[in-house]
Formats: C-alpha cells, structure tokens, sequence
C-alpha cells in the first residue's frame, strides 16, 4: 500500500446527524469541523485547556455593542467570576450600556427594518434590532453625573481605577435591587479585575465625564497611566515562565490597546520580550482592507505584538461576536474548572513599581 500523506493525519470528517438535544460542548466539538466553524471549535479547545492554565494571564477585550444584547451579564461576567478573565480593555460604549441593566432598566428585541424618524418622534432609540426607551439613556447619564461630582472622582485617574470607583456603586445598585444578574463594572469590583477604556472620551460615559467638567468637576482620566499599567500586566504575565494571552471580539482600539503592550515593553522600554504566547480573536473584518480588526496573528508577529515561536496558539474566527460569545462561554464553563481569581487591581502599584525598576536598569545599562 501506498504510503499515506502526512496531510491526512486530521480527524475524519463526520457526517453523522446531530442527535436530538445535543450539548453546546458536543455540537462544538463534533460537528463545528471546517470553514469558521472548525475555527470557533479550535478556539474553544485552545482557550479551554492550554490558554487557562494557571500561568496564563488572560487579557480581553470587547468592541462593537456587544453589551446591549445582554451578552455582559450572560457571557462576560460569568467569565470573570470564573477567574477565566484576569484584566479586560472595552469600548467605553459597553460599559455603559450594560450598566442600564444594573439600574434597573430594559432594553428590548425589535427589528431592523423600523422606520427610525417614527421612532424618533416616539423617543425610541434603536441599535440595529434592540430598542429601548430615550429615558434609559437620560437616567443613566443622571446616575454617572451624581457620581462623578463626588469627591472621590476629583482628580485624573487611570481608567481602571475610574471604573473600579464606577463598580462600587452600581454593584450596590444591584444589590439594592435584588438583580440576579450583574453587570462588568460590578463584577470588576467585585473580583478586582481591572479594566481600561482605551478611548474614555467616546462614550457617554466620557460625555457625562465632560459635562460635570464644565462647571468646575476635576475627573480626569489619565490615560499615560493607562499605557504603563498594562504594559506592567503583561511583564509581570511572563515573569517566572508564565504566559499572557489575549482573547478579542471585534478589533478596535481595545484590540490594539491590549495588543500594544508588547511593543510598548520591547521597542518602547526596550525590555527583552517575545510577545503574546495565546491569541484567539473573533471578528468579521477582512485583513486585507488595512483596517486593525481584520490584522492577523501573523501580522501581529512582525511588530513584536506575538510571539513567533507560538503561532500554533493563535486562532481567528471570522464570525459575529454574538454568536461566538454565548458558544464560547458555555464551552468553558462546561469543559474547565474555575481558575484562582488574579485580583491584578490590587498589585497595579507593585506591576508598576516593577516596570519601573526593568525600564530602569535597561536604560542605565544602553547609557553605558
């Protein structure tokens, strides 16, 4: 017999039916086999063993309106609590539309095909197919200004630390009303998980932020601070042999803002560094357009942003987030145990103070 082509090595193609009530977990593991499919199944597998072990950091990062349609309560922060997110880099955008579900308010399934200048006139706001009353966005820009004239939101601060303050309040609010759900902000607070908005100004709740500035408000963000503490993150990710990995939906900025550790570290700081060890990224931009959301792991390697040698541990799906969000967490949360929480907000002082000190001694030695 002729000898059989290494390529041939794969698992076989099954083409059996799908069974009645059959698992997410089984769905995705026998019957997601080529095409996007095959890659959400390698995502899944890749995230849920070697992505998770003890020694990865995990970074996220959300874009594109993910929250409104609930996914933060039913996706996001299940993960959080599971320890399978340690620090998270989101669309300001996000953070406030899921925060309406921790005040108290709904949000509504509709259609894309409404006639918007009715809606208007009947102060209904549309995302695509989610409506929801113009009031929701009017109480919440209430709920944020109240805050943000209090005395511990005067002064600049880095965006996790602004959120962190956010989390309290609206985990109370949860509390308050006895939700069974709760949103990232609350969850952030609550496992001391940080999260930065690489871009506070676009969104409202950067737009409430600049409101209570005009009449004499000192919030600030200090987005340098933001730069040099998730730089710090990652260093401190590979220290002692441990890794970093990053899991994007969509692109962006928050993308890039996750991925530009990397290069801030070595080309920057000049710290010796490799890049990412893990990179798992749905999206349903195409790379050949220039655009960052379609740029490839591969691309990532040329700016130092992924370790070469570890290619073999990056996967793009090019599908909807909102459909590989909700498959993706049922995955995990069916095939991995919960991770020890990180509580990487509490060492952001430290990460820091040890960024420092390498940045240092990497300058003192080139000035020699």
């Amino acid at each position: 017999m002729p000898k059989k082509s290494g390529f041939l090595q794969g698992r076989k193609i099954n083409p059996n039916p799908i069974r009645k009530n059959i698992s997410v977990v089984e769905l995705v593991e026998r019957h997601f086999q080529a095409y996007n499919a095959g890659r959400i199944s390698e995502a899944c597998r890749l995230f849920a063993t070697s992505m998770l072990e003890n020694d990865v950091t995990v970074g996220l990062s959300l874009s594109g309106a993910l929250t409104p349609t609930g996914l933060g309560g039913s996706c996001v922060v299940p993960m959080m609590e599971a320890g399978f997110v340690d620090w998270i880099v989101s669309t300001g955008a996000n953070l406030y539309h899921d925060s309406h579900f921790a005040i108290g308010h709904t949000l509504h399934r509709g259609s894309p095909h409404m006639d918007d200048r009715m809606l208007r006139r009947e102060s209904v706001i549309r995302i695509y197919d989610i409506v929801f009353d113009n009031d929701v966005l009017l109480s919440t820009d209430e709920f944020y200004r109240r805050l943000f004239v209090g005395p511990e939101f005067q002064k600049a601060m880095s965006t996790a630390e602004f959120h962190y303050k956010i989390g309290k309040y609206v985990r109370e609010r949860e509390r308050i009303l006895k939700l069974s759900h709760s949103s990232i902000l609350a969850a952030g607070y609550r496992y001391k998980i940080p999260i930065y908005t690489s871009a506070p100004g676009d969104s409202s709740i950067g737009l409430n932020v600049a409101e209570t500035a005009l009449y004499g408000g000192k919030c600030t963000f200090d987005v340098v601070a933001d730069v040099n503490e998730t730089a710090a993150i990652v260093l401190a990710a590979h220290r002692n042999r441990g890794k970093s990995g990053v899991l994007i939906f969509g692109g962006g900025s928050p993308k890039n803002f996750l991925l530009q550790t990397e290069p801030q570290i070595q080309e920057v700081l000049k710290i010796n560094g490799k890049g990412h060890d893990f990179f798992i990224q749905f999206t349903d931009a195409r790379p050949d357009t220039g655009g960052l959301s379609g740029a490839t792991p591969s691309e990532a390697v040329s700016w130092g942003k992924v370790d070469p040698s570890k290619l073999s541990n990056t996967v793009v799906s090019y599908v909807d987030s909102t459909i590989a969000l909700p498959i993706l967490t049922t995955y995990v949360l069916s095939r991995r145990k919960a991770r020890r929480q990180k509580r990487l907000y509490l060492r952001r002082e430290e990460l820091l103070s040890n960024l420092s000190r390498a940045a240092a001694r990497v300058k003192k030695r080139l000035a020699h």
